[in-house]
């Protein structure tokens, strides 16, 4: 069979391979599933995966013309940030790390000491963000912290993103040291105060992480097999969410995995909160890497109210403990899909507790006031659920109405929200086909949203 375009998604715990068509009628063709091989080799996986594919559209061998791929295997793309004020420059170069789909690991704010750089050589990052000072503000901190970043010798990239007053004595520096080959030098993301400039440091994060494949085994071989672009996986679902905004409006996207649940939002604040929204970026990712229903299953069950899980489930001890024994991120039997349901509330609504800003209650000369803090969702009209748990588990958009309902101080849009489910789990290799094949990528993914463009 001759298809157009695969996307392989290379995930934390299993590998995906999506066929599509982008010839006569735009279509998504099928999937092929298998786990991900990452003790061994990811392009065993990815082997499997296709050969799923062939099963599933019930043909012999399979032809494509090109392969794009996302990945978060091996934990993802880890990066440190190193920037001047927290709230500021740091700020700036985290909310763009996280749109391009990074895990940040560790961050700074200040000049770098000593126990900085121990926690710093701790994560053995795969990229380094360095940032501080607006244009031809303070510059002294963000030169000195390249500096030590560069002589720590971790052979990996290194981005300078902040003032651009250090620019050419940067270059001079690196001249002739050993790391020069890993230095990149791109626009302040916080140029100005109250700007935050993500685009150019986010598709630098997209090509740098293309260049330097190197989070699990067989990576830096994939592409043998994926003859385009390869980007990493959080970031094509931000990719995909910027689309879904292009055609419907403010979203929020909420993708709970095995190893994460990571929501993306884009959103105009309300013009009664517009005043006090300043500084805070259009596009927000946060990732939370203590919530996922498989890598970090007993990390959210431990944290579960043990007494109300039983009688949510409605079982006993004994046969909860079968459960938990187990356990599979594939789930067959009505109990075992009633468990991962509640694992996913939890990683939901947790991970929105911590995106979602608040109505802080204050107390003026005037009397008791409601002050907006943080990230406004309250003008999203479309909410789009993805991962395995929120579109194979029936009723998920329950777990969303149930916490908007519960939380009437979050600044969440009303319970009478569109929630739709990413139908045919393609979000991911949406997002990184957008890059060539933008107009295909919209409708594919309003196809899978069961939403007409």
């Amino acid at each position: 069979m001759k298809i157009d375009v695969l996307v392989a998604e290379i995930g934390s715990t299993t590998t995906l391979v999506n066929a599509f068509s982008l010839t006569q009628d735009v279509a998504f063709l099928g999937k092929g599933v298998s786990n991900t091989t990452v003790e061994t080799d990811v392009r065993e996986g990815l082997k499997d995966a296709i050969e799923d594919l062939k099963k599933n559209l019930a043909v012999e061998s399979i032809e494509f013309n090109e392969m794009f791929a996302s990945s978060s295997a091996a934990g993802g793309l880890k990066i440190t940030v190193s920037g001047l004020v927290y709230e500021m420059t740091v700020r700036a170069a985290k909310e763009a790390a996280l749109n391009a789909g990074a895990n940040i690991h560790y961050v700074s704010a200040g000049p770098l000491e000593a126990d900085d750089v121990s926690q710093i050589k701790a994560v053995s990052p795969n990229m380094v963000l360095v940032a501080g000072g607006t244009d031809y503000g303070e510059k002294k901190v963000a030169y000195e912290n390249l500096i030590k970043i560069a002589d720590i010798g971790f052979n990996v990239p290194i981005i300078y993103c902040g003032n651009v007053e250090n620019h050419y004595r940067i270059r001079q520096y690196f001249e002739n040291h050993p790391q020069k080959k890993y230095l990149k030098i791109i626009d302040n993301v916080y140029p100005r105060v109250d700007y935050l400039n993500i685009l150019p440091l986010r598709k630098l994060i997209y090509q740098t992480f293309e260049e330097h494949i190197i989070h699990a085994k067989g990576m830096t071989k994939v592409k043998e097999v994926v003859n385009r672009a390869i980007m990493p996986t959080p970031g094509s679902v931000m990719e995909s969410t910027m689309l879904m905004h292009t055609l419907f409006g403010n979203v929020v996207t909420i993708d709970v995995g095995g190893a994460t649940t990571d929501i993306h939002s884009i959103s105009t604040p309300s013009d009664e909160y517009k005043k006090y929204a300043e500084g805070e970026a259009l596009e927000k990712r946060t990732v939370e890497g203590d919530l996922g229903v498989f890598v970090n299953f007993n990390n959210v069950l431990e944290t579960m109210d043990r007494k109300k899980l039983l009688k949510r489930l409605e079982v006993d001890e004994e046969t909860l403990n079968d459960l938990v024994a187990n356990y599979s991120y594939m789930p067959k039997s009505s109990q075992q899909k009633k468990l991962v349901y509640e694992l996913a509330k939890v990683c939901v609504h947790r991970a929105l507790d911590r995106h979602v800003g608040d109505l802080r209650k204050v107390y003026t000369s005037s009397g008791q006031k409601f002050i907006p803090e943080g990230k406004d969702l309250t003008q999203v009209k479309l909410i789009v659920l993805t991962g395995g748990p929120l579109i194979h588990l029936e009723d998920t958009e329950k777990i969303v109405i149930d916490y908007i309902k519960n939380n009437p101080n979050k600044l969440m849009p009303k319970a009478t929200v569109e929630i739709v489910k990413d139908n045919d789990y393609i979000m991911s290799s949406a997002g990184v086909l957008s890059l060539e094949y933008k107009s295909e990528a919209m409708q594919m993914l309003s196809k899978s949203l069961r939403k007409k463009i």
